[in-house]
C-alpha cells in the first residue's frame, strides 16, 4: 500500500499568530505537482477566456471595386477586374482572421486533479497562508490592509479565497492594488498558478478538500 505524504499546516488568526497546527486530508494534498495535467488545464482556461474578436475583410465584404479599374488588352499594365483585389491597397485580406469561438471543455477529472496539484505546488513554495477566518467590521480598506500586512503578504498579486465574499470584505479590498477575492467553490487551477500568494479561509479547505476527495 503506497504511503501518503503527511502535510501539517499552521492556522493564522488575523493578526497573523498560530492558532493551532492542522494536519491536510493526504487523499488530497499528497504533495504530487502532475505537470502535464496542470499545463492541460491551465492552457484549456486560457483558451476560454479568449474572446476571438479578430475580424478582416475579404473582398467581397469591402464596398466599392464594381467597375472594372482599366480595359482588359491595349494598356501595357496588367489585367484587373476590381480595385478591391487582395493584390491592390485596400483591398480584401486573403486568409484573414474571423471572429472565432477558442473554448473547449475538459474532463471534471482533469480540472480536479490539475487544482490538487496546483495547490500542492504553492504549498510546497509557501505561498499559501491558512487562516481561522476572515471578518471585517466595517468597509474599510485600512482594515483589510492591516491584515495583510499582519501575514506580510501586501506586495504582488494575492488571491484570497473565502466561503463567501461579504459586502464589508469586497468593499474593504476593492482598493488594494493586486488583490483578489475569490468563493472556494469558483476556485481552479489557472486562480491558482496565476498569483504569487494565496490567503485561504479554514472553511474554503474544508470546502476545497471535500469537493476533490470526492470527485
Amino acid at each position: 500500500m503506497e504511503k501518503k505524504n503527511r502535510i501539517v499546516m499552521s492556522v493564522m488568526d488575523m493578526g497573523n499568530k498560530v492558532v493551532e497546527e492542522v494536519e491536510l486530508d493526504p487523499h488530497v494534498f499528497d504533495g504530487s505537482v502532475k505537470k502535464k495535467t496542470l499545463y492541460q488545464a491551465i492552457v484549456g482556461y486560457r483558451a476560454n477566456r479568449r474572446l476571438g474578436l479578430a475580424q478582416t475583410k475579404t473582398r467581397g465584404e469591402i464596398s466599392g471595386g464594381g467597375k472594372k479599374p482599366w480595359r482588359q488588352k491595349g494598356t501595357g499594365r496588367a489585367r484587373h477586374g476590381s480595385t478591391r483585389s487582395p493584390l491592390w491597397r485596400h483591398g480584401g485580406v486573403v486568409f484573414g482572421p474571423h471572429p472565432r469561438d477558442f473554448s473547449y471543455s475538459l474532463p471534471q477529472q482533469i480540472r480536479n486533479e490539475a487544482l490538487r496539484s496546483s495547490l500542492n505546488a504553492k504549498i510546497a513554495a509557501g505561498d499559501m497562508v491558512l487562516v481561522e477566518k476572515i471578518h471585517v467590521l466595517a468597509p474599510k480598506t485600512k482594515e483589510f490592509a492591516k491584515f495583510l500586512d499582519a501575514l506580510k503578504v501586501s506586495t504582488g498579486s494575492v488571491l484570497c479565497v473565502l466561503e463567501s465574499v461579504t459586502e464589508n470584505i469586497k468593499r474593504s479590498a476593492r482598493n488594494i492594488p493586486g488583490l483578489r477575492l475569490l468563493d472556494a467553490s469558483s476556485l481552479n487551477a489557472y486562480d491558482v498558478m496565476n498569483t504569487n500568494k494565496i490567503i485561504m479561509s479554514r472553511d474554503s479547505l474544508k470546502n476545497i478538500t471535500k469537493r476533490l476527495k470526492n470527485a
